[in-house]
């Protein structure tokens, strides 16, 4: 049931995310339920401060009453420990995205995994999951890499520039899914030439990150590429794959459909989540 009168005061804290299609697409869909919304941008670039600050942003949000705020890089996981409280998945994630605000406590939920998942299997229904190498360990590939194996991937090859990281996330992954489903990368060469797809969940490739975040020569044909990053929407990784004849899917859809379950969270509303995919679309792919 639609709340009736309400209003909602929501935000996103991250770094450099001026560009992010969050706000909108929060904004948009509130319009369109007939809800009174606001959604604001807490760039920590613009204000000068690192997650460090992330206790004195939480008290100032209650205290202004805010319904609840997004969470993205780089505060993913170090905000866990600022939290009265955490959802099943944020947990066994250790990584939080979406924190709702209620009588003065901070509930920590992970939208990511279920959005990559859903923006996953409508882009590429039919790929094969047997053998998949993901790049980066992060709060976001911790997300990610949860949602591959809950779609069925057989074995998960984690890569991150800190191989500890990696290593870490696949124990903790292969605990909740079993031994040898998640193994920590050593020779990104050897596992790609055996993988049948490639999952990229570092900053590489954002408009502020230009580049690839792997050696094209690695990319075959028959791999599928799966992508995190949505702004751009066209990253150097899918234009390289996609010439060289490679099935992919954007961050798109990831993007959009954490958004409906934050949405779903801070308002007790249920979406539309058709109208916010067209909505993001709108906005360009750039």
């Amino acid at each position: 049931m639609k709340p009736t009168g309400s209003s909602f005061l929501c935000g996103l804290i991250g770094a450099g995310i001026q560009a992010s299609r969050t706000p909108a697409m929060h904004e948009r869909e509130a319009d369109e339920q007939g809800v009174r919304y606001l959604y604001k941008r807490i760039d920590l670039d613009q204000l000068g401060l690192g997650a460090e600050a992330l206790p004195e942003l939480l008290t100032a949000a209650k205290r202004m009453g805010y319904a609840g705020l997004n969470i993205t890089y780089p505060c993913k996981q170090a905000i866990i420990r600022l939290l009265d409280e955490l959802s099943e998945d944020a947990r066994a994630l250790n990584a939080v995205n979406t924190v709702v605000i209620r009588d003065g406590r901070l509930i920590g939920h992970n939208t990511d995994w279920s959005g990559f998942a859903e923006g996953f299997r409508r882009g590429l229904p039919d790929a094969k999951l047997d053998r998949v190498v993901q790049l980066g360990a992060g709060g976001a590939g911790a997300a990610v890499a949860h949602a591959a194996l809950m779609m069925g991937t057989k074995r998960l090859t984690i890569f991150d520039v800190d191989s500890a990281r990696s290593a870490e996330l696949a124990a903790s992954l292969a605990k909740r899914f079993g031994e040898g489903r998640a193994v920590g990368g050593t020779d990104l060469a050897a596992s790609m030439a055996d993988a049948d797809g490639l999952i990229h969940c570092t900053p590489t490739g954002m408009a502020k990150l230009p580049g690839l975040p792997l050696n094209a020569k690695l990319l075959q044909s028959r791999h599928w590429v799966a992508e995190i990053v949505y702004f751009p929407l066209e990253t150097e990784l899918l234009r390289v794959a996609r010439a060289k004849g490679c099935r992919t899917v954007d961050g798109g859809g990831m993007a959009v459909f954490q958004a409906v379950g934050a949405f779903r969270l801070f308002t007790g509303i249920e979406p539309d989540a058709e109208r916010m995919r067209r909505h993001f679309l709108s906005m360009g792919s750039e």
